[in-house]
């Protein structure tokens, strides 16, 4: 924590506290980033928040798709060396980008209220997907999006799209594709809702691991920050998330792998749905739970057991091993990864450490 006087009316000193909240320059973090600025500015705390924007890798490797960079936490890493150095005290991340382990001493320690965490359909001269007409070229940088594209529609061309929302959306427009899937929730917070022309429903296209939510990260031994941030926590979607990253952790996924997963809270109860694809579409292994919150953890796991079991450890073994086929050149696979180290006390199975009170 970082501390200075200022005066009030009456003349008199008083301390107060300010802590430093890092972010990528991506527009979707840097608004999430204000946001929780003015929530926390809210309390009654006398806090004020002093936003630091920070470029990670996966924000300047920007001519190579994802899944060839390969490695966790592309867009994550920079903000936890800031937490680690002190040179922060919080780090707002996309929680879709967000690895499932942490370094020794930082968690997750809130899970905001989520936004719609659909994929968006994104087109100038379409309507949706189906009216595509055959051989249309489609483009994203995610093998979530382009294996089930594939399954779906395989007489389309799917083509590598990197950048930020207003570099895609104008690769968009000077007709180098003739649609590109986006996040719903990315473009809504950027007041971009009116380029969407249709929401993909999870029968679709279903949500990577996290999407459209937004974690804050901070120091575990931070008491008074972990204090401050409670109260931005949102129980339904910390619930919806621990599920869903529950279920990734077991997998060990990434954000630059064949996985999406998506947990509502319908009447009480945890629907959990998940997939892993080969990149090509040519086979999907889906699988689903319902159960109790509380159950919320064991469920994701338990799911991932049964994709495993049902076919999803071979294909993702050629994914972690490069073998993955070859016929969409944009999106090649991402390099062998492994475990470096075993889930803390904090992070547990889930890799999550927050409030949920």
């Amino acid at each position: 924590m970082l501390g200075w006087t200022t005066d009030d009316n009456d003349g008199n000193k008083h301390v107060r506290q300010c802590f430093k909240n890092c972010h990528t320059p991506k527009p979707t973090c840097t608004l999430a980033g204000t946001l929780c600025q003015r929530q926390v500015d809210g309390e009654p705390s006398g806090l004020v928040v002093e936003l630091v924007p920070m470029v990670t890798r996966g924000d300047v490797i920007l001519d190579t798709p994802l899944a060839k960079v390969g490695g966790k936490g592309l867009f994550v890493k920079e903000l936890e060396v800031a937490l680690l150095e002190n040179r922060a005290d919080i780090a707002v991340h996309s929680m879709k980008d967000v690895p499932v382990e942490f370094p020794q001493g930082l968690g997750l320690v809130t899970i905001c209220e989520r936004e719609d965490p659909r994929d968006a359909f994104v087109s100038n001269n379409y309507d949706s997907l189906d009216a595509l007409p055959a051989g249309s070229i489609v483009g994203t940088s995610s093998l979530r999006r382009q294996c089930q594209l594939a399954e779906r529609r395989p007489d389309l061309i799917i083509r590598s799209l990197r950048g930020n929302v207003g570099t895609r959306l104008s690769k968009l427009d000077n007709g180098e594709y003739d649609a590109i899937i986006l996040a719903v929730a990315g473009l809504k917070r950027l007041g971009l809702e009116s380029r969407i022309r249709a929401a993909l429903p999870p029968e679709i296209s279903l949500p990577a691991v996290g999407q459209g939510a937004v974690g804050i990260e901070c120091r575990l031994d931070d008491t008074r920050t972990r204090e401050l941030l409670a109260a931005l926590n949102h129980h339904e979607t910390a619930l919806r998330v621990t599920a869903e990253r529950a279920m990734n952790t077991r997998l060990e996924g990434g954000c630059q792998v064949p996985i999406g997963s998506y947990a509502e809270l319908i009447d009480g109860e945890i629907w959990l749905r998940a997939l892993v694809g080969a990149p090509d579409g040519s086979q999907i292994i889906r699988g689903e739970r319902r159960g109790a919150p509380q159950d919320a953890e064991q469920m994701g796991i338990s799911l991932a057991e049964e994709l495993l079991n049902n076919g999803a450890r071979e294909i993702l073994s050629e994914v972690y091993n490069g073998d993955a086929p070859h016929e969409y050149p944009g999106h090649p696979p991402v390099s062998r990864w492994r475990r470096v180290s075993e889930p803390s006390a904090h992070t547990g199975a889930g890799g999550l450490a927050f409030s949920a009170d």
